[in-house]
């Protein structure tokens, strides 16, 4: 083998790996927001868990992508690691499919339809297909069409390469001395497992293998012990993906080295003992691209299926190679998994839930402000500090996990998702540091024994009446997504300001005959501010939805409309809150 055929091999398999990543990256692409979902949301059994991950795997033709999805999943809290050992075992089948498309590459051309079929008919027509798809389509999903033609086109060149290049080799003997030392099990396990990690793709060790049948020098029991090393081979890349993972997402990264590498152990063990008893008669079987697809394919489905009812026993070895490290620690960021801003529709969910975390955690300290203007307490007080604390963090993950998933091509609704979340992620963040200044506010006239008069007393419940309204509206609205409700913000956060004008009149009333005093207005005046902001930040996380749902981004603009318009809803509610939340 000189030197030009072996940079012609290196081509050919630069080439395929190309293909098959271009392939792969337009079949995510054409697949949008569904594909990803299914995975976490239908994988309730072990059968269907297999049957996902072997669909997932073969659509996106990467058992590697789809394991790695699933430590996300497992990482994240979103899936259970049974479920994700079904689906990692549904992708170590599914990834042998590619091993069909590659036996596209071989179909000899002769004549009729055989010759319209030859791969060089195939290659050049779906190139052109794929060019002009790319170049002159304006639909995104055709583009996407167009890269999947592309990539395989460059994926059935790169194979025709592979196999002109090592084409000759049937003829040297080092190279068929090479393939029969295969034939020993621990050494084809061990080259296979080898090479595959090297190429961190099971897929394109199979296929190089497919390209090295063609020189006729490979035995069905040389290739079988290289299909074996291959399978387990394929596990290296997950395990890389876990580093950084917590706990649980580590247990599930070394679920495909254990699962492959106890299936692999059994099927040998049980294939070369029987063979060595009554030897088979097929293992001198000369290979061909299309027989090594059927083999691969069928012991996969074998080691599948010999795997499915073992699920607990996979899960409690790994929980022993993975050891618990104590209580899990409470991390916002948890949710939003690095691998899942390869997957934005992944990522938007993970973020979407992330947010509604935070709400509710902002509402709460809201909450928690109004119990100690009633009574204060020092535990009190230090609960709403800690719950600012954490929606700050909150903020802070959020916010840099966001700015990495905007560089990420996005339909017209994920698009309108993100930018959603980017507005509001801040008006949350400001919520919780409003109910931190009316907590030390709380704290401010416990310290110095100060109290309102009855009449301020009196406004100061129905403006908290009004204020916790106005953000259980706002919060429920975002979680549930629920535009009903959020119409209801703006007139109720038009009424708060009313009350906290009409507030401060009274206020300046009672100072000028002497019910009040001014170390009181300091602190009532404080607070009707804090008020009065909590209800604008609540009318901003409303319009914000609403705005989406009408497909613009122009907060004062919508709300002057709405004045204007002054809508039969927005009267009623208005005139009901005013009712409601009288002084």
């Amino acid at each position: 083998m000189g030197v030009s055929e072996i940079i012609a091999l290196l081509s050919g398999v630069a080439l395929f790996l190309f293909g098959m990543s271009l392939m792969g990256d337009g079949l995510k692409s054409v697949s949008g927001d569904r594909l990803e979902p299914i995975l976490y949301r239908l994988s309730s059994t072990p059968i269907r868990g297999v049957l996902l991950g072997t669909g997932v795997t073969a659509v996106i033709q990467s058992s590697c992508a789809t394991s790695v999805m699933a430590v996300g999943f497992v990482n994240s809290g979103m899936m259970k690691l049974r479920q994700a050992i079904s689906v990692i075992l549904g992708s170590i089948l599914g990834t042998s499919i590619t091993g069909w498309v590659i036996c596209l590459s071989y179909i000899e051309g002769a004549g009729g339809l055989r010759s319209v079929l030859s791969t060089a008919t195939l290659t050049g027509v779906v190139a052109v297909v794929g060019v002009i798809l790319r170049m002159f389509s304006k639909s995104q999903t055709q583009k996407h069409v167009g890269d999947i033609l592309m990539g395989f086109a460059v994926l059935m060149f790169g194979m025709s390469t592979m196999s002109g290049a090592v084409n000759g080799l049937g003829d040297q003997p080092w190279f068929t001395k090479t393939m029969t030392s295969m034939s020993n099990p621990a050494l084809g396990i061990l080259v296979g497992a080898a090479f595959t990690a090297l190429l961190q793709s099971a897929s394109a060790a199979v296929g190089i293998l497919q390209a090295l049948s063609v020189t006729g020098a490979l035995n069905l029991d040389a290739a079988l012990p290289l299909l074996f090393g291959i399978t387990i081979g394929a596990a290296f890349p997950v395990l890389l993906s876990a580093i950084g993972a917590t706990v649980q997402g580590k247990r599930t990264a070394w679920v495909y080295l254990v699962a492959s590498f106890l299936g692999v152990l059994v099927m040998t063990a049980i294939f070369y003992i029987v063979n060595a008893i009554h030897p088979f008669s097929f293992m001198d079987k000369v290979m061909d691209p299309f027989s090594l697809a059927g083999v691969n394919t069928f012991f996969r489905f074998i080691l599948t299926v010999l795997l499915m009812p073992f699920i607990d026993v996979i899960e409690a070895i790994v929980c022993k190679i993975i050891p618990d490290q104590g209580p899990a620690r409470d991390d916002p960021g948890l949710r939003l998994e690095e691998r899942f801003l390869e997957h934005p529709p992944l990522a938007i969910e993970q973020s979407r839930l992330t947010i509604n975390a935070m709400a509710e955690l902002s509402r709460k300290a809201l909450e928690k402000s109004f119990v100690l203007l009633r009574g204060y307490t020092q535990a009190g007080f230090e609960e709403v500090r800690d719950l600012e604390s954490e929606v700050d963090r909150y903020e802070d993950v959020l916010g840099t996990y966001l700015m990495k998933l905007t560089g990420r091509e996005f339909n017209a609704r994920q698009s309108g998702e993100v930018s959603k979340y980017l507005h509001v992620i801040s008006d949350f963040e400001r919520l919780s540091d409003h109910a931190l200044n009316i907590a030390e506010s709380a704290k401010e006239l416990y310290d110095k024994k100060l109290a309102f008069s009855p009449a301020g007393r009196h406004e100061l419940a129905v403006i908290i009446g009004a204020t916790s309204e106005v953000t259980r509206l706002a919060v429920k609205a975002f979680v549930n997504e629920d535009l009903a409700e959020a119409e209801k913000v703006e007139p109720l956060e038009e009424v708060i300001d009313d009350l906290c004008d009409e507030m401060k009149v009274h206020h300046v009333e009672r100072l000028q005959n002497g019910t009040c005093t001014i170390m009181q207005g300091y602190v009532f005046n404080d607070l009707l501010t804090n008020f009065e902001r909590v209800s604008d930040h609540c009318s901003n996380i409303a319009v914000a939805m609403l705005e989406l749902s009408l497909g613009a981004f122009d907060t004062h603009e919508y709300l002057e409309q709405l004045r204007k318009r002054r809508s039969e809803n927005f009267q009623q509610y208005s005139a009901w809150y005013q009712k409601t939340f009288e002084i």
